[in-house]
Parts: C-alpha cells; structure tokens; sequence
C-alpha cells in the first residue's frame, strides 16, 4: 500500500503509486535537449593516469623507528622537535592551570564598595 500525506485532514491517507511519489501532483520534468555546452575547450583525457600517491610506503619504518625499546617515551622519540612541543604543552596547561586559579580566587571575593 502506499500511503500521501493529506494536506486536507492533516493525516497520511492512502493514495495510488502515482500519486504517492509525486505529491501535490509535481512530475519530474525530463529535458529533452541537451545542456548548453559550459566550456568550449575540450577536455584531455588520457590513456595513462600518473598518481600523486605512488610513493614508497613509510609505515614499517616508522613502526620500527617508534617500537624500538630503549627508554625513551614515544612522544619524546624524534628529539628535539618534540621535547619542545612536550615542554610547551606543559608550560601552558600549568600556566592555564595557575590562571584559572587565580580568576577562582579573585571571583569568590567580595567587592568593597
């Protein structure tokens, strides 16, 4: 069965085929010339597609690179680079910390007018 929603009643009701994927009496207008031509210049197609993505693949070096077992954690592996952005990211979140206890402090006190 197929079911319309009835603009009348407020309800779906029962309804044919036709009517029940064209609502309201809407058909799908089908064109029967071709689109105008947007570009004038043809396009190139070719026979033999050169990809960006044909690179050698990293992943198992990489995996044994941040594997590798000699104490050092996996987010201070690469060196210098990383110690920086550690050192940073802990600079901030201690600073941000610092802050946000100071504005708790001075937010609990009363004004003196």
């Amino acid at each position: 069965m197929y079911y319309k929603f009835s603009g009348f009643t407020q309800k779906l009701a029962v309804s044919w085929a036709s009517a029940a994927y064209s609502p309201q009496g809407l058909k799908p207008v089908v064109s029967k010339e071709a689109p105008p031509i947007i570009f004038a210049t043809p396009t190139k197609l070719t026979s033999n597609p050169a990809y960006d993505y044909t690179r050698k693949n990293n992943v198992p070096e990489l995996q044994r690179f941040f594997q590798k077992s000699d104490g050092v954690p996996v987010h201070l592996k690469r060196g210098l680079p990383d110690q920086m952005l550690y050192r940073t990211t802990m600079a901030l979140t201690l600073g941000g910390t610092i802050y946000c206890l100071i504005a708790l402090y001075l937010a609990s006190q009363p004004r003196n007018k």
